[in-house]
């Protein structure tokens, strides 16, 4: 009987202590800083090539949210990126902007984006971001399209200095933060290879938009 009590306390302790590490991986999990990294207007067929050859030694996804009019000029580029794991979002296919005036011809470019795009990824696109960050919610069931938007803009079109793009991101990014970048610059490439390699040590984790949590 007293071998039996002392079987049963330990098997109790050992449970104990599972159940105490399980609690801690899922605080641990629970306290993971996340970060969405995006790209729009690309693809290029220099840049984004060598964007994505940084990311893949990082071990990085991030969204690119891309023109119809440069998928159409790089399918190549737009199939890697697919491949490699990241999310291929729509951009419009010329980048126009939505306006009360205009908003059959916006509605037809995305359609006609979301069409390229899953013929050369072989998926449904689901995200868009909206150029100039102007949409209309009623589109969302129209289109079948979630738009993304941001809260961390790099200002990398206008700045064009890898040193003060990195130091704009860097100062306002947090836990849950989706960075606007452009794939079309040199020099935003450099920086954003150098921002990710100093989030990265800053303990972030890269996730596409998809996975972000939205309220």
């Amino acid at each position: 009987m007293l071998v039996l009590l002392l079987l049963l306390e330990i098997f109790l302790l050992v449970q104990g202590e599972i159940s105490r590490s399980k609690a801690c991986q899922g605080d641990a999990y629970a306290e993971t800083k996340i970060v969405a990294l995006t790209f729009d207007d690309g693809p290029h067929p220099t840049y984004t090539m060598t964007l994505l050859d940084g990311l893949q030694e990082r071990g990085v996804k991030v969204s690119f949210f891309v023109t119809g009019e440069h998928a159409d000029l790089h399918p190549e580029v737009i199939q890697r990126m697919a491949e490699e794991g990241h999310l291929v979002g729509n951009h419009t296919y010329s980048h126009i902007g939505l306006t009360k005036s205009n908003e059959k011809k916006f509605r037809d470019e995305l359609a006609a984006t979301s069409e390229l795009l899953e013929k050369l990824t072989g998926k449904e696109t689901a995200y868009v971001r909206p150029p100039y960050g102007t949409w209309n919610k009623k589109l969302e069931k129209e289109c079948n399209l979630i738009p993304v938007l941001w809260n961390v803009d790099s200002m990398d079109w206008s700045l064009q200095d890898v040193a003060k793009i990195k130091k704009r991101v860097l100062r306002s990014v947090k836990d849950g933060s989706i960075i606007l970048m452009h794939d079309y610059f040199d020099t935003s490439v450099i920086a954003a290879l150098e921002i990710v390699d100093e989030l990265l040590k800053q303990g972030y984790t890269f996730v596409t938009v998809d996975e972000m949590v939205y309220d």
